[in-house]
């Protein structure tokens, strides 16, 4: 009698079908892309790496040539003002059939700032090179997310969105881990080593990028149509709510970056516990979107996004009690989590209403300028903010804007959405 292991051997090669024909059959059954898909994943993931490495590191370097906490403003707010001033004109190129070639031209723009980083040694080419950075990265986004569209079937749509944030959320977790696994017990880190190894990795995306082709369907703005002016897009309803929404969120998590080192300081937390609580609040973002698909095929889009920023709303106004630090991280799972859907959900909503227009690289580009204008404006308006009413009035005073962002979607979604139509 044979052994259980060989029969439960033969049984796999000759009895069930083998694991792999059936994923086989399942990659060949899809209506994904994924020729375009995977190396668009991996891009994501590496542009990622390359923007938290580059941009933690300009923060030292800038320690290191003794600049002032004005120069460090401005140089940080070269990121977003260049892009803030092109974003319409990418979102047209896009929607010219361009998504591939704008992807391209991110990735050698982010390339050339990375190079412009290992050899800068002064604040001004800290500043050329953030202001090139910032504008690659912009094309890298607004390209990055109109593949999405172009690699998703209608049934596939919010699964690779999906993927698409949660390979973004892995980027931004590795990139200031190497920096930090770098630096190690050091007060400032090697700015040089680790300015070559944001080069190093933008190369590798480069390369990714370049086996991504053209599409072979024309969109519609190329056959004959006109260009949907940007007050129109901005009229179609319920998309200004969202982008509003989205802009608010995405500021949001900036300020809890900057002010909760701050409210553990006052409160007379370890440093470490800040630490874990930031990231048990990634962590929270990142299964929010692994189960993101799923979510939305049982909610639909709009409820959930009222759900999700709603409840970002009330984590934001229950951080500013005085809570205990068991209470903290309850609450910064349940602010992690909700970000993750609703920032997700902001992007998808977008290309659902502008789907019938061909425009939706314009919108993306729109909702990218606002973001970017956001994390301009909102954290300078934070701190004036904080030094009025202290921290808690500023967490009280998010609370309310994003409440307020989530009863404007709320009233002016679109009703005929609620019965969740396939985006595509």
């Amino acid at each position: 009698m044979r052994p259980a292991a060989s029969r439960r051997r033969r049984r796999v090669f000759y009895g069930e079908r083998p694991m792999w024909p059936r994923l086989a059959d399942r990659f060949r059954n899809s209506d994904i892309d994924y020729r375009l898909l995977i190396p668009l994943l991996a891009s994501t993931m590496l542009v990622q790496v390359v923007t938290a490495i580059i941009r933690i590191t300009t923060s030292y370097r800038a320690v290191e040539l003794g600049l002032s906490i004005v120069w460090l403003g401005v140089i940080a707010a070269a990121f977003a003002i260049f892009p803030i001033l092109i974003a319409v004109q990418v979102g047209r190129f896009i929607d010219r059939g361009h998504d591939a070639h704008t992807v391209w031209l991110g990735s050698a723009l982010l390339t050339a700032a990375c190079a412009g980083f290992v050899l800068s040694s002064s604040a001004a080419g800290l500043l050329v090179a953030t202001a090139v950075m910032g504008v690659g990265h912009l094309m890298l986004m607004a390209s990055q997310q109109m593949l999405c569209v172009r690699a998703a079937g209608p049934r596939s749509m919010e699964q690779v969105f999906g993927n698409y944030m949660v390979a973004g959320a892995i980027g931004q977790g590795l990139g200031p881990y190497l920096v930090g696994w770098a630096g190690g017990s050091a007060t400032v880190p090697p700015t040089q080593p680790l300015f070559t190894a944001g080069l190093a990795i933008a190369v590798v995306g480069l390369a990714l990028v370049l086996t991504i082709r053209p599409g072979r369907e024309r969109p519609h703005a190329e056959a004959g149509r006109e260009l949907v002016p940007v007050g129109a897009l901005l009229r179609v309803p319920g998309l200004l709510p969202v982008v509003v929404a989205g802009v608010i969120m995405v500021s949001a998590s900036d300020i809890i970056l900057i002010y909760v080192p701050l409210l553990g300081a006052e409160r007379s937390f370890d440093v470490k516990d800040i630490g874990l609580l930031l990231t048990v609040r990634a962590a929270a973002s990142m299964v929010a979107r692994l189960f993101y698909a799923r979510m939305v095929e049982t909610a639909g889009h709009w409820p959930l996004m009222s759900a999700s920023t709603f409840a970002c709303a009330a984590a934001f106004a229950a951080l500013a009690a005085p809570v205990s630090l068991p209470w903290m991280y309850l609450i910064m799972i349940v602010m992690g989590f909700s970000f993750g859907l609703a920032t997700t959900l902001s992007i998808t909503i977008v290309v659902d209403l502008t789907k019938a227009g061909g425009a939706r690289g314009t919108a993306n580009s729109l909702r990218i300028m606002g973001n970017r204008i956001g994390q301009f404006v909102l954290p300078f308006g934070a701190g004036l903010v904080a030094a009025a009413a202290g921290l808690s009035g500023l967490l009280l005073a998010m609370a309310a804007a994003i409440a307020a962002a989530a009863a404007a979607m709320q009233r002016a979604r679109p009703r005929e959405n609620d019965n969740k139509p396939p985006i595509g």
